[in-house]
């Protein structure tokens, strides 16, 4: 039964410590739309997410009011369009419209984002996922809530390094097309390893074909409860410290838990997982960079930082795990630099560089996220960078991914402002030495040794 206690509890932990379900969103399948003609497909896909989405943003609202919980965003993830649009899409323009479709559907809806625009190409590239791949510039600059993701590395086939190659220059140049805004187009682009099918994150978010024709995935959020959980008892040991954040992670879930089932009973979908993960804002006290600095760094990038990070991610799951059934997913923490005041301040502190960020990847929810570089970078170090967190998520078996910046026209210590949930970044450097002839290798790196467990 839950006490008055709990009620009250949960009430400051909403009003007072930024307390939020992050995202309802909800996985539509568009196997059904697929069609050999480029204008019946965009029909298709139109219709069907009208239709099976048009109740998610009002649903959303209602239970806002009825349960006092805020939640930030409504979206939705479709199947990897590369899959969808083989048939009918011969160039990459032919993909834009999708992305086109896509948009104005997302817009019909009222959701905040769409996710999908994809390709899987973990082993190999079809010529739709090539097509797809080289529309991405495009598609994100003529589109406002379209997020795309590729695929390029798993546990099970190695990394595609052809991919990871193709990936730098489509950064680049989608960072050039919306060079007007600060390039926000690379903020809504991220290469993955060993990606979920059920992440309900962006940018990252698809309906994976292993998924029912339509799901609801709910994402929580909760740092700023967490740091405040972890003030009342500062400077205990650290099985106070652990049984703490795994207490406060349980009752964050919960309230996950209790949206996805409403959502689900009311728009008549399955529910598929709560993703467990501590997303920050920019909001003042809701920093996952701050929960470190209550754990008992200076600032996050100090020496101890990637210890206290490893306690963070585990207790947050070992919590999160008993809380619902149904967990999937990233579930743990995040690290992005702009949309973390605290990651902001200890990137202009010095404390800390993209290579202190890539260790703590090791150890945390998914990767290099949400950080600017100087607009010169070339487009071999920023494939370097993604082949080597491609070689993180595939030697320890988890998600990893990298979501960088190169802003057109800045330089180290400048600044992009995306604004909203985006905010804004430093531009950090990045190490001058050059790996072209390791980048422009063809083919790919085989799966670790590991991977053989049939």
């Amino acid at each position: 039964m839950v006490n008055i206690h709990e009620v009250i509890e949960t009430n400051e932990m909403i009003e007072k410590e930024n307390l939020d379900v992050r995202t309802i969103t909800l996985g539509i399948s568009l196997l059904s739309c697929i069609s050999d003609d480029l204008d019946t497909l965009n029909r298709k896909i139109y219709e069907k997410i009208t239709t099976v989405a048009k109740d998610l943003v009002s649903v959303g609202r209602d239970i806002e009011k009825e349960f006092g919980i805020p939640i930030v965003n409504k979206r939705i993830s479709v199947t990897p369009i590369a899959l969808v649009g083989g048939a009918a899409c011969k160039s990459s323009e032919d993909f834009v419209t999708i992305a086109k479709t896509l948009d104005e559907a997302a817009k019909k809806v009222g959701v905040n984002i769409i996710g999908g625009y994809s390709a899987l190409t973990a082993k190999g590239m079809t010529k739709a996922d090539e097509l797809l791949i080289c529309s991405i510039p495009e598609a994100l600059s003529v589109t406002d809530r379209v997020c795309s993701s590729v695929v390029a590395a798993s546990t099970k086939t190695g990394i595609n390094m052809d991919c990871v190659r193709l990936m730098g220059s489509i950064i680049k140049e989608s960072a050039e097309k919306t060079a007007d805004r600060d390039s926000v187009g690379c903020s809504k682009l991220v290469v993955l390893c060993n990606a979920p099918d059920d992440n309900p994150f962006m940018a990252g978010a698809f309906h994976g074909v292993t998924e029912a024709d339509a799901v609801i995935n709910v994402g929580v959020s909760g740092p700023g409860v967490v740091k405040t959980a972890l003030s009342k008892v500062r400077g205990k040991s650290f099985e106070i410290l652990c049984e703490t954040i795994k207490k406060t992670a349980f009752k964050v879930t919960r309230v996950g838990q209790l949206v996805a089932g409403e959502a689900s009973k009311r728009l008549n979908v399955p529910f598929g997982i709560v993703d467990l993960s501590l997303a920050p804002t920019p909001a003042i006290g809701d920093s996952v960079a701050d929960i470190l600095k209550e754990i008992g760094v200076e600032y996050a990038g100090a020496p101890g930082t990637t210890a206290a990070l490893a306690l963070l991610n585990d207790q947050v799951k070992k919590g999160g795990v008993m809380a619902s059934s149904y967990v999937g997913g990233l579930s743990g923490a995040f690290i992005p630099v702009s949309e973390d005041q605290g990651m902001i301040d200890a990137v202009e502190k010095n404390a800390i560089s993209l290579e202190k960020l890539e260790a703590m990847t090791c150890v945390c929810s998914v990767g290099l996220d949400m950080i600017a570089v100087p607009g010169d970078t070339p487009d071999t170090s920023i494939s370097g960078i993604i082949a080597d967190e491609m070689a993180l998520g595939m030697v320890n078996q988890k998600t990893t991914a990298v979501r960088l910046i190169p802003a057109v026209g800045k330089k180290v210590g400048d600044k992009v402002e995306f604004g909203g949930l985006f905010g804004y970044a430093p531009v950090m450097p990045v190490n001058p030495f050059g790996c072209g002839d390791f980048i422009n290798r063809e083919g790919r790196i085989p799966a670790p040794i590991h991977s053989f467990k049939n």
